[in-house]
This record gives structure tokens, sequence and C-alpha cells, in this order.
């Protein structure tokens, strides 16, 4: 577009008659002309989302140089983006779609005249994907940043790029709430600029709000959801402080707000007999367009004795549009938001207590045209116990679908991305493991051109990857259909995905929820002839098994078998309980028609409580039957029909092993192969250390003195002796087990291994000769015999300190050497014995003639001159014909009677 052929500036006295901030435009063009850069803060109501783009646009028009271009506005919800578009171009005075616009999910009402386009995030993120560069768009505003909606955390990065190589672009980050300084910082790091970006405040437009709680008597939540009874409690107290207020403010409005569409659909309805004289018009993103802007633009002023209105709403209304009229709110309390599940593999929304800057945004809305009043249907302490704000969606949701856009941009995992926050780790895996699965990327997480197919499908991935490889198997039309179904807020009936397609087919033209499931039909099955053609397949599913085809090519680990219900998983369940290929179990709800099915394809399952899960912790929601050879074709990579070796009873057991994920289809005994059963003893090794092939005192008590004699080297003098915890010997089999490894793959006994040799071959070389010198098994003591040397057992040692100790680590709880000896072949043994050269003492557990522990000592020569002489008193009695003499330096060693000792030899000194 040349600039002699787009329209004029906008009038900015006109458009910013009556709004806050108009004091703030010339900080913003201040801040734009300086660092085309700008984080803008703005209280509800000051009229920032009218005023900002079109200063933006006013800014391209009169540059001097440059492309110019239109100004994209992202609005999180599609009803605040066509709601803003309308005002723009009312103050205006120009139509819808002229030099005001709005482009949302099949919909669009912009042409190239038009300068500013408000889109929702998605429909941004698709056009960066098709055209980096945004050829022709001068300026872009990301509206409502601190809602940390997903695709918006995401062009906060992608457009930092952008604005690296386009210096020349505008780009502006607003919200009503925000921590300015962090996104100015982070937006100043991603555009590459020195410094943050400039943050523009405005002052508050707010009257003042009294607010008045008002909690209901029970719960607002049980097991089931949103309660009934707080449901009421809700609709009676939007009914009653309506009334009040209209007694002497006649012309006020009522906004109500509630988590979601149907407990909106319920308090309408409720409102509608409790409030006859009002005009109830309820709103949320399932609602045709229509009746959308009905709710929010307003009493029809043609209209010769307008009603006055209660508008229940989602939170659509809370920040990112406003509701004209409105000087009363009734705040639930409550909100919904995404939760992922990682460890069932599922992902929905669940209903939370609101988030305060949420209540204050909600609050806000019944002080824009002059005081107003909030009643909140919860107490004080609710209140101060909810987070300060709501959690951002890349924290708990699931990123299959932010990943894949990421790698489409070049940027896989988002790496060199500055966006709000780093995406979690542990989710961001999970997402890349999804898309590798669907050939989405390769192996460095680069795009395929399968995954750009699926990017430019405005669809969660597993949704286009049904959409497309679906029309192969069953035909593009039921393809699309499926997908416009499950993609839907249609909850099946009965958890019968069949029934409800067959329902809505059926279904007359002027059902509006048919016609909104239609209409989607009709999209995908163009999105899909855009991206090429498809090719039929010559294998067609069966009929019964169409709507379960496409849903298993979606979600493959979802796919369920039938298991048997025992009484550990619920006593019975009416609707039958199935394991899924992920391993989570789960239960139809009761009076399914899907009960008996074998198998199923999975599309929604969500955790639950009580009777309806059978004790599983999850239910199946939306779901297909499937035939057995097609759930095995569906499941792709997670078919695997392979030989597996596993430990069992000592030894390795092979098995051929054909299963879908963890549904296991058939089992048989085989002789383990050489491979499987060394990774089956290695891994063994790994989880469980060598104990569990037999190195313990019980099953080995060779070896398991080896080792204790080598972890004292190792304690003691540390390199070159080799570590002996169990974590050391897993990581070192192959120095010194290897052999026996081999063995037991084979599917030999552990207990017939010589694990004892085998500890031998990490001998280091040559102080191996050393080995007996210093850790000898056994001990001469002065009686002519030899005392066993008891070693300190590994595990008392932490395996750290077991494999990095170094020197001289013998210090107290450590652990000594000990030798039980009868305390009469120890007389005249002054110096206690110390081994490895001196450095470990040896403590004696000297004992009585019947093998009983008398004394525990380490000094010897204190025990002769101090306890012993106790000890000689209280024995010499109990012990008559053993020696207890006075004077036990003198004294023979002995291990016999007073009547069979041996004659001392001549120059000994004789007793006294």
């Amino acid at each position: 577009m040349t600039s002699s052929s787009r329209p004029g500036p906008f009038d900015l006295d006109r458009l910013s008659a009556g709004l806050v901030f108009a004091t703030s435009l010339p900080q913003l063009r201040q801040a734009l002309t300086e660092s085309r850069l700008a984080v803008v803060q703005a209280p509800p109501g000051t009229g920032k989302t009218t005023l900002v783009p079109p200063a933006a646009a006013n800014l391209l028009h009169a540059a001097a140089s440059g492309p110019g271009g239109r100004v994209v506005v992202t609005q999180p919800r599609r009803v605040a983006a066509r709601a803003a578009a309308r005002r723009l171009a009312d103050l205006d005075g120009s139509g819808i779609g002229d030099r005001s616009g709005y482009v949302v999910r099949g919909e669009r009402k912009a042409d190239q005249q038009t300068l500013v386009e408000f889109v929702t995030p998605g429909v941004l993120v698709n056009r960066l994907l098709a055209d980096p560069e945004l050829a022709g768009t001068g300026a872009v505003i990301l509206d409502e940043v601190h809602e940390r909606d997903l695709e918006t955390d995401l062009l906060f990065g992608m457009l930092g790029e952008v604005a690296q190589l386009r210096p020349e672009l505008l780009l502006v980050a607003m919200s009503a709430t925000l921590d300015a300084e962090s996104f100015a910082a982070r937006l100043g790091e991603g555009t590459g600029r020195p410094g943050p970006a400039p943050v523009v405040d405005c002052p508050s437009a707010l009257h003042p709000v009294q607010v008045r709680y008002l909690p209901a008597p029970d719960r607002r939540q049980d097991l089931h959801g949103v309660t009934r009874d707080f449901l009421d409690h809700v609709a009676h107290s939007a009914a009653q402080a309506h009334a009040e207020v209209l007694a002497t403010e006649p012309d006020t409005d009522a906004l109500v707000f509630l988590p979601g569409a149907r407990e909106v659909t319920e308090v309408a309805a409720r409102l509608g007999s409790l409030a006859p004289e009002t005009e109830v018009l309820p709103l949320h993103g399932q609602l045709p367009a229509a009746e959308q802007d009905r709710a929010i633009g307003g009493r029809d002023p043609s209209d010769p004795a307008p009603r006055p209105r209660i508008i229940v709403s989602t939170s659509l209304a809370e920040s990112s549009l406003t509701v004209p009229g409105v000087r009363l709110v009734i705040d639930s309390g409550l909100a919904r938001e995404p939760r992922r599940d990682s460890g069932r593999g599922m992902t929905g929304l669940v209903t939370v207590a609101c988030a305060q800057a949420s209540a204050e945004q909600r609050a806000g809305r019944a002080g824009r045209l002059g005081p107003g009043l909030v009643v909140r249907c919860y107490d004080r302490t609710t209140y101060g116990s909810a987070p300060s704000h709501a959690t951002p969606a890349a924290a708990v949701a699931d990123l299959t679908g932010a990943a894949l856009v990421l790698a489409c941009w070049g940027a896989p995992g988002g790496t060199g991305l500055v966006l709000p926050e780093p995406l979690p780790e542990a989710s961001l895996a999970e997402a890349l493991e999804t898309l590798t699965a669907l050939d989405a990327i390769d192996s460095a997480g680069r795009a395929t051109d399968h995954g750009r197919r699926l990017a430019a499908i405005p669809a969660e991935p597993r949704l286009a990857r049904a959409l497309l490889d679906g029309g192969r198997l069953v035909g593009v039309r039921t393809s699309a259909e499926v997908v416009a179904l499950v993609s839907s807020d249609v909850r099946p009936e009965a958890a019968d995905l069949t029934v409800s397609l067959r329902r809505l087919r059926a279904a007359a033209r002027g059902d509006a929820e048919a016609g909104r499931w239609r209409r989607e039909t009709e999209r995908f099955e163009r999105l899909t002839g855009r991206t090429g053609p498809v090719n039929q397949g010559d294998t067609r599913v069966p009929r019964e098994s169409e709507v379960g085809a496409v849903v298993g090519l979606a979600w493959p680990e979802r796919l369920a078998r039938r298991v048997p219900d025992t009484a550990g998983a619920g006593g019975g369940a009416p609707g039958g309980v199935y394991l899924l290929a992920s391993g989570t179990r789960a239960a139809l709800p009761p009076g399914s028609t899907l009960a008996g099915e074998e198998w199923l394809a999975v599309a929604d399952v969500s955790r639950a409580e009580g009777r309806a899960a059978a004790g599983t912790g999850a239910v199946i929601r939306a779901a297909a039957p499937v035939e057995t050879d097609l759930a095995e074709q569906l499941a792709g990579p997670l078919y695997r029909d392979q030989r597996t070796a596993s430990w069992q009873d000592n030894r390795v057991v092979g098995r051929a092993v054909r299963a879908v994920g963890a549904i296991t289809l058939s089992e048989t005994p085989v002789a383990p192969d050489r491979e499987s059963g060394r990774a089956a003893v290695v891994r063994l090794l790994a989880e469980a250390g060598p104990e569990a092939i037999g190195l313990t005192a019980e099953s080995s008590p060779a070896a398991d003195a080896m080792r204790r004699r080598l972890n004292l080297l190792r304690r003691t003098l540390g390199e070159p002796w080799p570590g002996m915890s169990s974590a050391a010997l897993a990581a070192r089999w192959e120095d010194w087990l290897a052999p026996e490894v081999e063995k037991l793959a084979r599917g030999t006994k552990a207990g017939s291994l010589d694990l004892a040799s085998a500890l031998r071959r990490l001998l280091p070389w040559p102080e191996a000769v050393r080995l007996d010198e210093l850790v000898p098994e056994r001990l001469p003591v002065p009686s002519g015999r030899t005392a066993r040397i008891d070693y300190p057992a590994v595990e008392s040692l932490a395996d750290g300190a077991a494999d990095t100790s170094g020197p001289d680590a013998s210090g107290p709880g450590a652990g000594t050497p000990v030798v039980a000896v009868k305390l009469q072949e120890c007389f005249g043994l002054a110096e206690t014995p110390r081994l490895v050269d001196g450095r470990v003492p040896v403590v004696f557990h000297l004992l009585s003639p019947a093998g009983r522990p008398l004394a525990v000592t380490g000094d010897l020569a204190s025990f002769w001159s101090g306890p012993y002489a106790q000890v000689r008193a209280e024995m010499r009695g109990r012990y008559p014909k053993h020696p207890w003499p006075e004077d036990p330096w003198t004294a023979p060693a002995t291990a016999r009677t007073k009547g069979a000792q041996v004659r001392p030899q001549q120059g000994s000194r004789p007793p006294r």
C-alpha cells in the first residue's frame, strides 16, 4: 500500500473524548518515536485499547520514510477482538472492516485499506509462521499480556526477533495489571535494544467501589464440580442486589461472573424466573457471535422502554472488553484454568478460586461509570488465601502446540527466544516426545514437512494430524466432522461420540449447536484442501469404527482396552474399567452406551473421584469404539512386537510380548536372547544394585567379606582402591562382572555365581599384592589361634562417601573392624592391633567362656588396667574352671580351662 493510497490519520481528539488515557498519549508518542517499543500499564476503563492502536497508526502515517503498514492488535478472545474493532469503528464514524476491522477464527471483517486490525493471538501466530517478516504490518500491539495466554507468550518472544530484523516495527505490550518493569526488561532484551522498553503509565479511571461479602452457607464445589446450591446462592444474590440498586439507580445493569459456560447457562435460567422484569443475557465463548455482541452492546437505544439487564458471563468480561451500563458486579470467586496431569497424560480445565488480581479486575467493572457495588459470594478469608495472580498457561497447559510453533519458527524448545518466562522443562520434554511420535519434528527438534502441514491447520497438532491422516482412512468429510466434534464444547451423551455425531448430523437446520458444528466441519474441510491433496486409502474403516479411527489418530496413547474390574478398582464399575495405552486406568460413566466394548479410542478423560471413577481416579468423558486390528494400526510407535527379558525368581526370564503401550495383547514365555537378557541384568544392577544378584552376607559370605575389606581400603586410602557402594559397582559392572552378566543373561540362577572371584577383578595392581597384609581376613591372638575380623558393612557408609573418601577418612561413626574373641585368649596383649598400615584400630569384643560379650574396647591397655578387675570379680565365680588371674599382663593366654592349660615356657613370668 503506497502512502498516497493509505486512508488518512485518525482524529484522536474525537476518539479520546472522555477517555483518561488521552493524558498519556504524549508519553506514548515519545516512547514509540524514540524507542519503537513501549509497555503500557493502564487500569480498566481508561481507554488504552481504544486509543493506543489509532495513535500508533497515526505515527506510521506521519513517518517520512518506511513502508508504514497497518496496526495489528491481539485480543485473547474472539468476542473481545470483535468488540474492540466495532468500538473503534463507531467512535471513528467508519464502518466495521473499513479503517477498523478484525480477523478471528472463521470470520474476517478487514480489507487492504484497514488501518487497525484486531486479531486473536492464534491468528497472528499462523500469520508469522507463513510470513516471518510480517510484510505490510507497521506495528503490533499485544493486549492483555497479564493474562499469560500461551500464544501471547509465544508472540512476545517471536515478535522480539521480528523487531531485531525490522527496527522500524512498532511493538507495544499492554495490560491493566502486570509487572511492568519485568515485562519492559524482557521486551528490551528480546528486541536487542539497550536497556528496558519505556513504560507508559496512566492514572486510574475507576470510581469508588463498595465491596460486600456474602458467602454461601455450603461448599462452592464438590466432587462433581460447582454445586447447584452455590449456583442458587449466586442467582439469588444477584437478583436481590440488583433489585436493591435499581430502587435508587434505575439505569443500572449488573454483571455476574461464573467459571464456565455450564454455570452461566444454569444461573441465567434461574435469574429468568427470579427477576422476570430484567433482561438476562448469557455471555461465554460458545455462544454465536450475534448473541455475544448483544450482551456486550448495551441497551438498544431504539427500544422505547428498555429493561435493566443482568449479563451472566465467564471471565472473558473480566478485562478484555467493556460491558456498558454496569454498576453492580456479582462475583462467584471461581475461574476455570487449564491443568496438566503428566502422570495420567491428561490436560483439561479445572475450577479454581480466582486470583486476587482477577477479583480486583472484576470489581473494577462496577466502578467505570460511577460509584459501584461488588458482591463477592465468598468470605474475606477466601479472598486473602487466593493466589495474587492467575497461573500462567505455560506452567500448567499441554505444550504440544506451542512446541510445534517454536519448531516451525526455528527455535526448538524456545532456544534463543526471550519469553516472559522459560517454558517448563518437564512439560516441554513431554510435548517434544509427542511431536516426535507424530513425525512433526526431527531428531534435532526442527519441524518436518509433515509438521509444517500440521502447523498450518489452526488446531491442536493432534487434531491436525487426525484431520489430515483421517481423511485417508474415513474420507475428508467424516474426518472433518469428527475433528469438529471433538474440538467443540459438545459433551457427548454417556461419553459416546458416535451417538453425538449421529445426533448432530440429524439435527434440524435451526439447531444452534449443530449449526456451529457444521460451520466448523466446513472450515476443517477447506483447511484440509489447502494443505495438499488427500489420497483415499485402499482400506476403508468399518462405519462403526470411523469415529474411533479419527480419535485414535489424534490420541494413540488413549487407545483403551477393557480390563476386569476388581474390588480394588471400584468393586464393580457400572460402565466398565479400561486401561489406556498410557498406563492410566479410567472408567466409563454409569449407563454409558459404550459399556462392554472391548476397545475404545478416548478423546477426553479427566480426573474424578467417587462412584463414576470406579476407584480409578479418572472418568472417560468422550470416546468411540474401535476394532482390535484397527487399534493396533492406530497405535503407531506405541505398538510393539518384541522379545523382552525381566528378572524374576533370581533369574532372567524371557517373553515374547505384543503390546499397545501399557496394554499387553499377548505374552509367551521364551528363552531370553543375549541382548535383552543382558539389558535386563544391567537394568537390575542400576535399579537394585549388586545385592539383587546375591552380593549379600547371606547369599555370598565370601564375596561380602571381600567387599567389606575393599571398602575399608577405599575409605581409608582412596584411589586406586575401587569404590564398593552399590552405585559404584553397578556403574563399573563391565570391569568386574561381565562374565557373570553373560551367564545371568542366558538364564543362570544368581545363587550359582562366584562373586568373590568377580570382585577380585577390581583389585588394582601392583597394590593388590598387599591386600592380605593391609586388610587380613583373620587376626592372630596371644593364645596362638586366629580370630576372624568382621569388617564394617558397606551400607554403614553413604554411597558418595564410600566412593570419594580419601586417606584417613575413618572418623567416628564411619565403622571399625571388629574381632570377637574370648577374653582369656588376649591375656598379655597390651597394644591394640591396627590395620591398613596402622591407620585403622581394631575394636575387640571380649567374650565370656560361653561366648557372651563381656566388654567392648579399642584400648586393651586401659581395659586390663581398669575395667578388667570388675569383670574378674563378676565372672570368676560363674566360670571357676577358667582362669581369671589378678595380673592379666603376665598370665598365659589360652582358650582352655585351668586343668587343660599347658605349663608356661621356661623364662615366662609365673603368675602371682
